[in-house]
């Protein structure tokens, strides 16, 4: 049966240990896969397990994808336009969607903050680890194994993403349990 408290503690592990020795390019990129339904309990218990990473002396890092998206969105110069058209016409969600998602992908908005963090986290702050949490924000907009795949090779400190999802095998997951199932992610998966 399935347990949070069991997976993060798997994660923990396989953290201190590092990635397998046999896989051909070692990033440390970490996903704990949980339901979706868990969701509020994920973020319930992100505090404590920050502090038990703590206690396995980790300088824990934060990246929430919600703060991001809402800092990018905030502060772009279409602001304005879109709030215009949206109170103009209300119920064209589509519309709305696809002016955002150009907004988090062109120029790689919401890439480049992430690899910014990573970057404030080289060796100079010894045993870094990135936790990335809130991505369910990035729906309907994008998927964590974009981002993934398009930083492959900069994950210079152990990164975990707080999945919410379903996995089948090693390295299938379908992002929310209603997304197609991807197998292009390059990471540890632990839960799911």
């Amino acid at each position: 049966m399935h347990s949070l408290t069991a997976d993060f503690n798997e994660l923990r592990e396989r953290i201190r240990h590092g990635r397998d020795a046999w896989q051909a390019s070692f990033e440390p990129v970490y996903y704990l896969v949980f339901p979706p339904k868990e969701i509020l309990e994920v973020k319930r218990e992100t505090p404590a397990w920050k502090a038990k990473l703590r206690n396995d002396r980790w300088n824990v890092a934060e990246f929430s994808v919600t703060e991001e998206i809402n800092d990018i969105l905030t502060a772009h110069p279409l602001r304005e336009i879109w709030l215009k058209g949206d109170r103009k016409n209300p119920r064209d969600v589509a519309r709305t969607n696809q002016s955002l998602r150009q907004a988090l992908t062109h120029g790689d908005a919401l890439q480049n903050r992430l690899h910014e963090k990573l970057l404030g986290l080289e060796p100079e702050v010894p045993r870094s680890l990135l936790l990335v949490t809130d991505l369910e924000a990035l729906h309907p907009y994008l998927r964590i194994g974009t981002l993934e795949s398009r930083l492959q090779g900069r994950f210079n400190v152990p990164t975990v993403f707080l999945y919410p999802g379903t996995r089948s095998g090693k390295s299938r997951l379908s992002f929310l349990g209603f997304y197609p199932e991807d197998g292009n992610y390059r990471s540890v998966h632990v839960g799911g």
